[in-house]
């Protein structure tokens, strides 16, 4: 297989996306000490934050045990987004991604509560997926309307993995999954394509597994590991899946959209071209990352609001 041509993939604006991030987070953090990758991790971060929109009034809460941080308009919104943050299960929090929750409420008007959930490797595979649902379950005592389930990466596996396990008290309206490690064969598509792509490589996914659990092949049959293990698919809500074309985990997208299709759900798979993992952080520097984001917003205001426009 002949390796993609990112020179030509990728365009000027995302190439220098990529540049000032590196002088963040270098190619190859994965192999720095946990200390040291979440320090780089949130220098980046803390780099690239674009403040919280006017009108964003946000507080520091926890639900069901678990801290969280919430954003509300000042018309209460009957939807509730709880939104899952990406870091490979090891890296990010609260601060990491405040101005993306912050700017998904202000543009639909939703609630949007955002999970600290516990992190690997001090805190071992099922420990993230026990504090993401014990989150929603304290979300879903404190508000009374429909929740939407949200998150980019890491978070959009914890997402997913939530969305099966609760689908029978029918509260859950949508999920919208960005660039989520999910299952997909590692062996094949973009795993295989693009296992060299900038950002994230396939060696990098599968050191981050093997800090989230301990060894690289995950449990088997484990939905709350992998969503695509799961047997049945059937009676999950209205789904949307954005990836991005230069990403090991973009085979995600198309195998989940026709695993949901297959029974029976509704399931859309949006591919960002020409952009790579992480990218919401470009979307104010990048007009490509930017309407990956109105892709991601339009989603979660049609969901939230009980529309299928796809």
């Amino acid at each position: 297989m002949t390796p993609p041509d990112y020179d030509s993939l990728l365009d000027d604006e995302v190439s220098a996306y990529i540049a000032r991030s590196a002088t963040y987070f270098p190619p190859g953090a994965v192999s720095l000490s946990i200390e040291e990758q979440r320090a780089v991790y949130d220098r980046m971060c803390a780099a690239f934050h674009a403040g919280r929109p006017e009108g964003v009034v946000v507080r520091d809460l926890v639900y069901g045990g678990v801290s969280c941080r919430l954003y509300e308009m000042a018309t209460a919104s009957e939807v509730t987004v709880v939104y899952y943050h990406g870091g490979g299960f090891v890296v990010g929090g609260l601060e990491s991604h405040d101005d993306v929750c912050a700017e998904i409420c202000a543009r639909t008007g939703l609630r949007v509560v955002s999970v600290d959930y516990a992190l690997a490797p001090e805190h071992p595979f099922p420990a993230c997926y026990n504090d993401a649902l014990a989150a929603y379950t304290g979300v879903r005592e404190a508000f009374a309307g429909p929740i939407l389930l949200m998150g980019d990466s890491a978070g959009g596996n914890l997402a997913s993995g939530i969305t099966h396990e609760v689908r029978p008290d029918g509260r859950v309206i949508g999920q919208v999954l960005i660039y989520p490690e999910l299952g997909a064969d590692r062996h094949k598509g973009s795993f295989v394509e693009h296992a060299h792509a900038p950002e994230l490589t396939a060696a990098d996914v599968v050191a981050y597994r093997v800090l989230r659990f301990g060894v690289a092949d995950p449990p088997a049959g484990d939905t709350r590991y992998f969503p695509l293990q799961d047997k049945d698919l059937s009676g999950l809500p209205p789904t949307v899946v954005l990836t991005v074309e230069c990403d090991p985990l973009a085979s995600n997208g198309p195998a989940y959209r026709d695993a949901v299709r297959a029974a029976g759900g509704q399931a859309e798979w949006i591919n960002g071209k020409g952009l790579v993992h992480g990218c919401l952080r470009a979307r104010h520097c990048s007009a490509r990352a930017g309407a990956f984001f109105d892709e991601i917003v339009g989603a979660v205001d049609a969901l939230g609001h009980r529309r299928w426009p796809y």
